[in-house]
């Protein structure tokens, strides 16, 4: 649902996952996909874990991507509330509270290629996943995913992915219609009976025949690349 609240003489509408993308959250320009910044307001619930915590403890051990010093600051403001109201730094949060987390949110832009459907039945879905897009919201991105576009575009929802592609990757994608038969297909794939293949393009002369090799691959989160030794 939509939460409506003043800012000085402008009305600003907060978004939650309720709110499905559509299609005049985005703006194309020279082949870059864009989502017009929007107000939203993510919602997580205390778990039992989190119990006893205070909230600035919760979200500097539990969220990482900010600093300490920027929840202090949300909290003092407003922008983290608990049950709907503003609460102090020293807040011991309990389990199950709502707590919600108010952003101003530009996500990443991706190439605007279109996710072909390539097959459409009553309980699965199959796609061309292009490049630089996500399959499903997570990090900073939320309505320039997979699921997103092809809710905005063609309406439909709730799709359940049945395996993942690297937001870089491109290639077949496939989504249930229900969690049901999200399940039944990752028993397959996960019992063997279903089989991905990476194609990839390389620099240099490439081995005529089948090769093997047994090698470790480094991953590096700060620069975001693998390596092989």
């Amino acid at each position: 649902m939509n939460t409506k609240r003043k800012r000085e003489d402008m009305e600003i509408v907060w978004q939650t996952p309720a709110n499905p993308p559509e299609r005049h959250d985005y703006i194309f320009r020279n082949g870059i996909r864009y989502v017009k910044p929007y107000y939203f307001e993510f919602i997580s619930h205390v778990k039992n874990r989190w119990a006893g915590k205070t909230i600035v403890d919760l979200f500097s051990d539990e969220f990482k991507g900010r600093p300490r010093d920027y929840y202090e600051s949300a909290v003092k403001s407003g922008r983290i509330q608990v049950d709907g109201q503003k609460v102090s730094v020293s807040y011991v949060v309990q389990s199950s509270q709502k707590i919600s987390h108010f952003l101003h949110r530009h996500e990443p832009p991706v190439m605007s290629w279109d996710v072909e459907i390539l097959c459409e039945e009553p309980d699965v879905l199959t796609v061309c996943k292009p490049a630089s897009v996500p399959v499903h919201p997570c990090g900073q991105y939320r309505k320039n995913t997979v699921v997103g576009i092809l809710q905005a575009e063609y309406g439909l929802a709730p799709l359940f992915p049945v395996h993942r592609l690297d937001r870089l990757v491109s290639g077949l994608l496939i989504l249930a219609r229900s969690a049901s038969r999200a399940d039944l297909f990752r028993q397959q794939i996960e019992s063997g009976a279903v089989q991905k293949r990476y194609i990839a393009r390389v620099i240099g002369v490439f081995p005529d025949k089948q090769q093997v090799v047994n090698a470790n691959v480094n991953y590096n989160a700060r620069e975001g690349r693998s390596t092989v030794e």
